[in-house]
């Protein structure tokens, strides 16, 4: 598990030492808890006992904080805990997801298949992010360019096409002579120009840090008729992912419920919980997920099937992977779209700009004729 292999990590975790809660440590560590769970999987499948397989994981490990906590399960486990209750002593490197996971799968000797399991949800949530994260990039370098340019036209070229009206005298159009004064006027104090959008950019990028602000924003792109079916989608994809993993696992249904509701949104946790409960007084899952809004009239038929056959993780693992492959094509769709548009709006700001500097030539050029 060296930190030089990329896309192979979790989160960035604190590294805990062991023996010392976990809210005292000082260092941050990104624990590759994908890597660990593949290779812990190798080992263990290859007969090496849980014990040996972890110390030659700490072993090999080239890290320091990512070795002491590996360390600290070795610890643990010497002293006769399970692996699940070694890694309870760092809730920081590992996820209450994968907890669940191995706990459930040490009753049932499953414990290699949970690790695979774990390790291909990961690299899924992965998956997700970057394809989000790519369909985001081309837009903010056009938008970002865009804007360089119009701070170019507009702090070193409009203020040289001012001082040449100046001389010129005559009526300039209402809209040149607006672009003209902003001009000149950013000209004259440039460096008061730059600092103010350097404070616009802070107090924009703090308005979005701030909870309330990302709370309401949540909401408005939650309601959005486009984009908030496909947010909406997207949760429940993670939701079905999440139980189906717990369920393949061991876990039973109403503890993957609850286990799965710490990874949810506001929203979704809540109607969850209502689920759960529900579940818990003698629901079928099927239908406490219908009565709460947590299922789509696809998912709900695989949800039933799975009920009847005993395969209910497998089946939300499809139904998850069915809704990626939508949101898959919908960020295509939008790859193809969003992109277009935008080089039409910023081509025609950069334009109009361009236009309105040389309109006033063109009306002294129309007065001389």
């Amino acid at each position: 598990m060296t930190p030089s292999r990329p896309d192979h990590r979790g989160a960035s975790q604190p590294a805990v030492p062991p023996g010392r809660p976990a809210l005292r440590a000082q260092r941050k560590v990104a624990f590759p808890r994908r890597l660990f769970c593949q290779e812990l999987a190798v080992l263990l499948d290859a007969g090496i006992p849980l014990y040996e397989a972890l110390q030659t994981l700490c072993e090999k490990e080239a890290h320091a904080p990512v070795a002491q906590v590996l360390r600290g399960l070795t610890l643990a486990l010497s002293q006769g805990q399970t692996l699940s209750q070694a890694m309870r002593a760092h809730p920081e490197a590992f996820s209450p997801l994968l907890i669940a996971s191995i706990e459930a799968s040490q009753r049932t000797g499953q414990t290699p298949e949970a690790l695979r399991q774990h390790a291909a949800y990961l690299a899924w949530l992965t998956g997700l992010r970057d394809k989000l994260v790519s369909a985001a990039i081309y837009p903010a370098i056009l938008i970002g360019a865009s804007l360089l340019v119009i701070g170019f036209l507009t702090v070193f070229v409009v203020p040289r096409f001012a001082e040449i009206y100046e001389g010129m005298g005559g009526e300039l159009p209402w809209l040149s002579g607006v672009l003209l004064r902003t001009g000149r006027a950013v000209g004259a104090h440039p460096w008061g120009a730059l600092l103010g959008l350097v404070a616009v950019a802070a107090a924009v990028v703090g308005m979005v840090r701030h909870p309330a602000v990302r709370a309401a924003l949540g909401r408005w792109l939650w309601q959005a008729p486009v984009i908030g079916e496909r947010l909406r989608l997207i949760e429940l994809a993670s939701l079905y992912r999440t139980l189906g993993l717990l369920l393949q696992a061991g876990v039973a249904v109403v503890p993957a419920m609850e286990a799965s509701g710490e990874l949810m949104g506001p929203g979704f946790r809540r109607a969850l919980g209502e689920a759960t409960r529900r579940v818990r007084e003698g629901m079928r899952l099927s239908d406490a997920m219908q009565q709460h809004g947590l299922i789509t009239p696809v998912s709900l038929r695989m949800v039933r099937v799975g009920e009847q056959t005993g395969e209910l993780g497998s089946m939300l693992e499809r139904a998850a992977t069915f809704y990626d492959e939508e949101l898959a094509r919908f960020t295509e769709w939008v790859g193809k779209v969003v992109s277009p548009v935008l080089m039409l709006v910023m081509g025609t700001l950069i334009g109009g700009i361009v236009v309105l500097m040389y309109l006033p030539i063109f009306q002294v050029a129309e007065q001389i004729q």
